[in-house]
């Protein structure tokens, strides 16, 4: 069988992905997947058994840009791969109108979500076979569901397989380890307090660890550094693309991450770890792997699922976002001792 897959972006988005490549692969054994992808995330797309080759796009960068676009005719070759084969199924599991637009384009069977399940509904148009994906449900199990519906087998009752192979087995850690705390995240409401990071560090140092911090920026890079200061067991980390972090995963031990890509990232590659999340929910984007743990915010507002925090009551007074004051580093922590020990 050959298969077109579109999911352009986010990370997160498309690490969600992989664990419905695993059950097609396990149905259909001469699978062959071509993934319509964002060209940053190619190199994680490939590491997947059943993706014969990536189509890279820029449509960020292609919507900002779009006479640029065509006049450079990335557009052009992008659009040219897309059309030059005839797939057995095409199918979009983003369920957006950029991602319609690039299903539209292909020649094979069209499925994806119909339009009360996806999240922008007119995405469904372009369809020949719309599914019904119950919503409210973690997005890992929508994306299973909805190649088991596209394609035609029974949903799988196992656990998410990403098709990310480890070779390294996970230090105890009642042993020195090596750990990566995740610190770098999008919407401000999302971040971790630096004080309690700063504490968090401080835990691991004093039990032996060695601890490396990364950064996509240089905000984060800055930050990054402000948390290590003065700590001989913490590493900022240099500026390393997504492949190259993705081995370093494979072969550490333990993780700690805000809600980030970084963070189901971690998770796919089977690290034990704990995410944390304050106004986002776990419920429907958590982390979920092997030795994984999401732990949420205990907080009448939590989760608001908001960038902008609005909350004025007295719980939590001094810490930034107040919902991550029912988080603290000690039971942080612990949390970590449990699934990674």
């Amino acid at each position: 069988m050959r298969l077109l897959l579109i999911k352009t972006s986010s990370m997160g988005d498309v690490i969600h992905t992989l664990p419905a490549l695993t059950d097609a692969l396990v149905a259909f054994p001469s699978l062959k997947v071509d993934w319509a992808v964002e060209d940053s995330f190619a190199d994680l797309a490939l590491r997947h058994p059943a993706v014969n080759t990536v189509i890279p796009c820029a449509l960020r960068r292609w919507r900002k840009q779009p006479i640029k676009a065509r006049r450079s005719g990335e557009w052009a070759a992008f659009k040219a791969a897309v059309q030059a084969t005839s797939y057995d199924a095409v199918i979009d599991a983003q369920g957006l109108l950029k991602s319609a637009f690039i299903t539209r384009l292909a020649s094979g069977p069209k499925f994806g979500l119909d339009k009360r399940s996806a999240r922008e509904g007119l995405s469904a148009r372009v369809l020949d076979f719309p599914q019904s994906v119950a919503r409210g449900q973690h997005a890992i199990a929508r994306i299973r569901q909805l190649f088991a519906l596209s394609l035609g087998y029974p949903m799988p009752s196992t656990a998410p397989d990403y098709g990310l192979p480890r070779d390294h087995l996970p230090t105890p850690l009642s042993r020195p380890a090596q750990l990566i705390f995740c610190h770098g995240t999008t919407w401000a409401t999302k971040h971790y307090p630096e004080v309690f990071w700063r504490q968090l560090l401080e835990l691991a140092s004093s039990e032996g660890h060695r601890i490396y911090v990364p950064w996509g920026n240089d905000e984060e890079k800055v930050r990054a550094e402000r948390l290590a200061s003065g700590l001989e067991r913490v590493t900022v980390l240099p500026k390393m693309g997504l492949d190259a972090l993705t081995d370093k995963l494979l072969s550490w031990d333990a993780f700690i991450a805000v809600d980030t890509g970084l963070a189901h990232l971690a998770a796919a590659t089977g690290l034990p770890g704990v995410a944390l999340y304050g106004p986002t929910d776990p419920v429907l984007t958590g982390v979920q792997g092997i030795r994984a743990s999401s732990l949420a915010a205990d907080f009448p507002c939590a989760p608001c699922v908001q960038e902008k925090c609005t909350y004025r009551g007295e719980l939590g007074k001094g810490v930034e976002p107040p919902c991550f004051s029912s988080l603290k580093p000690k039971q942080v922590w612990q949390q970590l001792l449990r699934v990674a020990s």
